[in-house]
């Protein structure tokens, strides 16, 4: 379920748009969708406001405008226009980057929430990872640690090749006591990045206690 926060969501959403510019002739949602993808975040910032003065009703614009802001770690804005996308569009994918800005902004349960509205609506969806790893930290924060542990588990099953978050899994094992599966995770993680210390320091920890 979406939190929407009180107030006008016409006018908060105005507030957050920051200066535009001139967009391309035809230029849609799903161009500023596949740029987004591509990590052009600061032209989806310039153009999106523009595309959505021609069309209030491109769904896509809302989406790659909202993802964007979160890239670029304008937070704030980034829940702004994911609410006012929501209560246009009901999409799934508009209740992943408000969870998203949600969880940098402190709202624990809220982000929750709307990670897992879009993970049930969307679960290949290209946000998935990266919503399994956000959704382990708020377990974290929340000190449920076997949660953790499956959602970290659940995000390298899309991203294996993430030597920070075989980390973060092998933290939250050794918070469970679990420890050598915590030794297997940071083994993995540093295979991937030796240079990661608070693997090396996990996996030094964890020897000793396998050796107790």
């Amino acid at each position: 379920m979406l939190l929407l926060l009180g107030g006008d969501i016409g006018y908060v959403f105005s507030q957050a748009l920051p200066s535009s510019i001139a967009a391309p002739y035809g230029m849609t949602g799903s161009d500023l969708l596949r740029m987004s993808q591509e990590g052009k975040h600061n032209e989806v910032a310039l153009l999106a406001p523009e595309v959505l003065r021609k069309n209030p009703q491109d769904l896509d614009a809302y989406i790659a405008y909202a993802w964007s802001m979160n890239a670029l770690k304008e937070y704030t804005k980034a829940r702004d226009i994911a609410q006012g996308g929501y209560a246009k569009f009901n999409d799934p994918r508009l209740a992943q980057a408000l969870g998203e800005a949600l969880y940098y902004l402190g709202e624990n349960a809220a982000a929750l929430s709307n990670f897992q509205e879009y993970l049930a609506k969307f679960p290949e969806g290209n946000k998935v990872a990266s919503t399994y790893y956000l959704c382990g930290e708020l377990f974290v924060r929340m000190g449920k640690f076997n949660h953790a542990d499956i959602a970290f588990s659940t995000a390298l099953q899309y991203n294996p090749s993430n030597a920070r978050w075989w980390e973060r899994l092998g933290w939250v094992r050794e918070k469970t006591s679990r420890y050598l599966a915590a030794l297997k995770a940071y083994e993995q993680a540093i295979s991937l990045n030796p240079s990661l210390q608070d693997a090396q320091s996990g996996r030094m920890r964890m020897l000793a206690k396998i050796k107790d």
